[in-house]
């Protein structure tokens, strides 16, 4: 299944980096003095975007290990 995620629908894998990192990068804008209002949506952005960055990495590790196991 994680060969096909990443090789096959390389699109979903990229789509969960890519909105990992977003959501990452937008709420540590929002832990800026300027958006104090905005701390708790700030808190989980940034680790629903920590953790979206993170499994895609490690499908990613885990899909390269398989495929030099293979040859």
């Amino acid at each position: 299944m994680l060969r096909m995620l990443v090789h096959d629908y390389f699109y979903i894998h990229l789509g969960i980096g890519l909105v990992g990192n977003l959501l990452f990068v937008v709420g540590s804008i929002l832990f800026f003095k300027a958006f104090e209002n905005w701390y708790t949506t700030a808190v989980w952005m940034f680790v629903l975007g920590s953790g979206g960055s993170s499994l895609g990495q490690l499908f990613k590790t885990i899909f390269e290990a398989e495929e030099r196991r293979r040859y």
